[in-house]
């Protein structure tokens, strides 16, 4: 099994097959409007904009179930993309990255990169503390914990690695690198 096998609908309403992108290098962001870690659109734009022509894409899938961090609908979540952060990378309509209700694209991406943890740093160990208190035993699981998790596929499309919320778009240069 593979990423291409699956698909998803784009802001503009659009069905996209994941075969679409194949060959290419993908990183594909659950992402949210409202939220904190919102900046990292301008980081993720300009990964789309450096390495594009190399062969690399990358996808937003906005969703509203942290906190309702994107309560806006398509029309308002690509405005505010594109307005504040220029983006031109392909976004998806709204969907729910965990639980039951998250899409089978999503499913797919935790069942082949669980979670491992925020990482190391002040930010991280901050943030860590508010998920476990947010979701106890659950906090173990490899469910989406929230907004701007990254994962990074290959051109083979196989997940090669998941990034947390407090990683940097910049931080993830190298891993991209290597598989471009």
């Amino acid at each position: 099994m593979s990423i291409y096998e699956y698909s998803y609908t784009s802001i503009e309403g659009k069905p996209v097959d994941m075969s679409d992108y194949e060959g290419k290098v993908l990183l594909i962001v659950n992402t949210a409007s409202k939220c904190g870690f919102a900046p990292q659109y301008q980081g993720l734009q300009d990964l789309h904009k450096q390495y594009k022509d190399h062969g690399f894409e990358v996808i937003g899938f906005p969703c509203n179930q942290f906190m309702d961090q994107e309560p806006g609908d398509e029309k308002a979540i690509s405005k505010f993309c594109t307005l504040r952060y220029g983006v031109t990378f392909p976004l998806s309509s709204k969907v729910d990255v965990r639980e039951d209700s998250a899409i089978p694209l999503f499913k797919y991406l935790t069942s082949e990169k669980g979670f491992e943890g925020m990482g190391k740093g002040v930010k991280a160990k901050a943030f860590e503390m508010m998920l476990k208190a947010k979701y106890k035993e659950g906090y173990k699981d490899d469910q989406i914990k929230w907004n701007f998790t990254k994962f990074l596929i290959d051109r083979n499309g196989e997940v090669i690695a998941r990034f947390e919320p407090v990683v940097e778009p910049k931080d993830i240069v190298a891993d991209i690198e290597k598989l471009l």
